[in-house]
């Protein structure tokens, strides 16, 4: 029971929720850049929602099944076919063996992600199959999809008794977005007029961004004394002043400590959004209070919940 893939894209990684508790050894979490397209991919299938789960970007894959089962696609459209016919996205899709999955650039959006139902049949490094290619590890074989790999299927599905689970498709990805953000923990190292440009200006995504960082151009933030600090802890979401001036978002596969002012912090909620930004892409900065990003988490967590509920009860 394999896939195998035909054309890879250009990066093309097996995620999942990522790799947790080994940021003190220098390893940073990676997974899914989008975890809640992630999530969803996997529900759609019948898969627990950390399953892991081929993220593409910028441009899809092409792969043949060879087996029964059933597939999901979330994320950027990227006008995803099963033998020459156009297939939806958020819903799930049964596949014969023999049958080919095609897929191109994305029209909206960054990141699109495929679940198979059963997940993939690989190892688990430190409680993640996710790639991290920085340290080669993870995923399959520790580096980005290529032609010709065959990926291991835990098992087949009989799709024709597999009952077919859809969700509302979110709205398109915006030309500009908002993010909302925490200021801290560095912000007393920036004057009050910095701290006015950044949430005051829009900022642009450049080609430069990754999974590691989403770098962006616009508005210079100014300091009080440089952005000069010892170095400590990154997470995901924070938003480094280097010493250009302009804001870097830190990503999945940041590094694990750095030694520049961080301004703020992108809320757990606005992250997805973050990941599926594009070069060109505008963004905004919101500042929100502490108690209003636990709101908003505790809201994504119960949606979360209740798609979880209707795929298992088909309600």
């Amino acid at each position: 029971m394999k896939m195998t893939v035909l054309s890879p894209g250009p990066l093309s990684t097996i995620q999942d929720e990522g790799r947790f508790g080994a940021m003190g050894k220098g390893f940073s979490p990676g997974g899914a850049m989008d975890i809640t397209a992630m999530k969803l991919a996997n529900l759609l299938v019948g898969n627990a929602p950390g399953v892991g789960v081929i993220e593409m970007t910028m441009l899809g894959l092409t792969a043949r099944f060879d087996c029964d089962s059933v597939i999901a696609l979330t994320g950027a459209d990227m006008s995803a076919h099963l033998n020459g016919k156009a297939i939806r996205r958020y819903g799930s899709v049964p596949v014969h063996s023999g049958d080919i999955l095609s897929m191109n650039a994305a029209q909206h959006g960054m990141r699109a992600y495929l679940a198979v139902a059963g997940g993939f049949d690989l190892p688990v490094v430190m409680g993640s199959v996710s790639t991290n290619l920085k340290c080669a590890l993870g995923g399959f074989q520790g580096r980005k999809l290529q032609k010709g790999d065959e990926l291991p299927l835990n098992h087949s599905v009989s799709a024709d008794l597999f009952g077919a689970r859809q969700v509302a498709v979110p709205e398109e990805y915006p030309e500009t977005i908002p993010l909302r953000v925490l200021l801290g923990p560095q912000e007393d190292a920036f004057t009050q007029s910095g701290i006015a440009a950044f949430l005051g200006n829009e900022y642009t995504v450049t080609d430069k961004s990754d999974r590691m960082g989403i770098r962006l151009a616009g508005q210079k933030v100014e300091s009080k004394h440089g952005v000069d600090i010892i170095s400590d802890g990154i997470v995901t979401g924070s938003v480094q002043i280097p010493a250009s001036g302009t804001p870097i978002i830190m990503m999945a596969d940041r590094q694990t400590t750095g030694g520049y002012a961080k301004i703020a912090t992108v809320i757990s909620a606005d992250l997805g959004r973050a990941a599926q930004a594009r070069p060109g892409t505008r963004i905004r900065f919101v500042q929100v209070t502490e108690q209003e990003a636990i709101r908003l988490r505790r809201e994504e967590g119960k949606k979360m919940a209740q798609w979880e509920y209707e795929m298992l009860y088909g309600v």
